[in-house]
């Protein structure tokens, strides 16, 4: 279903239509990093670039003050940054998904979802360019990812679960109140620094960790990525909550969604 009232179908069937018109999602998501780069001699990887000097000089300044060894804490911080990086754009995106596509949503009736998944895929395409950084790193250390590097596939596919149940809550609210998206883009600032990106778990003391790790779900989704990466599995409680989140998350985002989808376009 391509086509869909925005006053008469649920949100089940905006989202499952826009599932299996994915295609449409992933021309236009394709298309915004096309633009973005149209003309550029080296493109998106301009992005992986940046994202590499960031890398090295971060993992050089705080493995120095840590005094953890650079080829232990650069694969660590290499994989954390990454993904913070896609989080926090999935996120800070996702509050204005809907903003963004006013002009197209007030004239085409695509399911709303479709512009949450182009926000997705655009991301996603971006993250494919910046995780070749991490086996550079490997291969400069003379170390290789194991078996349990495969857990990363459906981690990532329960952290995109997540992500996008938390966006589509964040488009509906940030396009009643636009004030939100500031507050949120702060918040993800700040949450880089709670959550083990720049320093490792270990190096909290053990009193504090079950509120800064256990309650923080931007551990939980960092570590299902991270750990397979680096050897580990995740602990249990990391998967627990990640597949928690997403059961609930979800059913309180259809809720949303069918609730507040046929004022969206007053809002815009």
């Amino acid at each position: 279903m391509t086509i869909a009232n925005s006053k008469k179908i649920t949100a089940w069937e905006d989202v499952t239509g826009a599932v299996r018109n994915f295609r449409l999602a992933a021309l236009l998501g394709w298309q915004d990093v096309a633009q973005r780069y149209r003309r550029s001699s080296v493109g998106a990887f301009w992005l992986t670039i940046n994202m590499g000097v960031l890398i090295g000089a971060m993992g050089l300044i705080f493995g120095t003050i840590f005094r953890t060894p650079m080829s232990e804490f650069l694969p660590f911080i290499c994989v954390g940054i990454i993904m913070w990086g896609y989080y926090s754009q999935l996120i800070n995106e996702g509050c204005t998904s809907f903003i963004s596509n006013s002009d197209t949503m007030l004239q085409l009736p695509l399911p709303f979802f479709t512009y949450i998944l182009r926000t997705w895929w655009r991301n996603s395409i971006i993250l494919f360019h910046n995780i070749i950084i991490f086996p550079v790193i490997l291969l400069i250390f003379g170390k290789f990812v194991g078996f349990t590097a495969l857990l990363v596939i459906p981690a990532f596919f329960l952290v995109s679960l997540n992500l996008l149940w938390m966006m589509v809550i964040l488009s509906i609210v940030c396009t009643r109140y636009r004030d939100l998206t500031q507050i949120i883009q702060n918040i993800m600032q700040v949450g880089m620094y709670i959550t083990p990106i720049m320093w490792q778990p270990h190096q909290l003391p053990a009193d504090k960790s079950i509120l800064i790790l256990d309650f923080n779900p931007f551990y939980h989704l960092v570590s299902i990525i991270r750990d397979p990466l680096l050897g580990g599995t995740g602990t249990l409680l990391n998967w627990g909550v990640v597949v928690a989140m997403a059961i609930i998350g979800w059913g309180i985002a259809l809720l949303f969604l069918n609730r507040f989808r046929s004022r969206v376009t007053y809002w815009l």
